[in-house]
């Protein structure tokens, strides 16, 4: 695909970045940049997220794709590859920092998701010239990039020696608003998070927290509690509103014999009505 080449001043969606340290003087892109200026978030964290970070890093991502946010990140494993997906699934638009030249996609196993990215109106953005391969330094470096494009930089998950502290580091440099998600104190992979919290970052546990600070104008009333289309359905809906998420718990609960069940949640994840978490977890949309 074509490699397009850019001076970051002259982009009325880029221009943000004259704040950050060392400003790139060109960045290369392969899709399309948005036009103008519109709300952004950097959605960032463990490259290896539990099932705690996966479930809270789709769920705020796709939100605020859904409310017209574009969310950027660094197509890198575990939350990055979790932030993109989900913006894409919402129909949003979702920008991909990369640490080497745009002609390479890292990791390999994204390719399929840069793909989809610049499918969805988005972009693969560096500002290493092609034929520059990763390496150790650049990801840090990367990092400023990715916060300088945004509003704000959301945590959802890391521990206390993550690489994504980088990125805060470079977000209050900037004078970024920072958000991190809470989690459990017990929890080694959330103890980065819970430090930031102590250090004064903003706690969330919703896109609307996220909202309410860089985009109030974004705001619609709270849409009503999705229902099921029968007794079963909202029997399903109601025991995972009330924040149960297994599978075996929910088929006892509801009291629904196996094969209803699995029939059930069958019709309604094909029906958009609720998505699989992995290892027998759910969630709704």
């Amino acid at each position: 695909m074509k490699i397009n080449k850019i001076s970051p001043h002259s982009h009325k969606y880029l221009q943000i970045i004259d704040t950050i340290a060392k400003c790139p003087e060109t960045l290369y892109f392969i899709g399309k940049l948005p036009e103008k200026r519109r709300p952004t978030v950097a959605i960032v964290g463990s490259r290896k997220p539990t099932a705690y970070g996966r479930e809270v890093t789709y769920q705020l991502a796709f939100d605020l794709a859904k409310q017209g946010v574009i969310v950027v990140s660094g197509l890198a494993l575990g939350v990055d590859g979790i932030a993109h997906r989900a913006t894409l699934d919402a129909g949003g638009i979702t920008l991909a920092v990369l640490a080497n030249s745009v002609d390479s996609i890292y990791p390999s196993t994204h390719i399929n998701l840069s793909k989809d990215i610049i499918k969805g109106g988005g972009a693969m953005i560096s500002e290493y010239e092609p034929i520059t391969e990763a390496r150790d330094f650049q990801f840090l470096e990367r990092n400023r990039i990715v916060s300088g494009l945004s509003d704000a930089v959301i945590v959802t998950e890391a521990a206390s020696r993550s690489g994504t502290l980088s990125t805060v580091m470079h977000a209050l440099e900037q004078g970024r608003e920072v958000f991190v998600v809470p989690g459990n104190i017990t929890s080694p992979m959330s103890a980065g998070c819970n430090n930031l919290i102590k250090q004064g970052a903003h706690p969330i546990t919703c896109a609307q927290d996220v909202l309410e600070i860089i985009a109030p104008d974004l705001l619609q009333p709270q849409t009503s509690l999705a229902l099921g289309s029968n007794p079963q359905e909202s029997k399903i809906i109601s025991l995972l509103q009330s924040g149960i998420r297994d599978g075996d718990e929910l088929q006892l609960l509801s009291e629904l014999d196996a094969s209803e069940f699995s029939m059930t949640l069958t019709t309604m994840e094909i029906s958009g009505t609720i998505r699989a978490l992995g290892g027998n977890q759910w969630t709704l949309r």
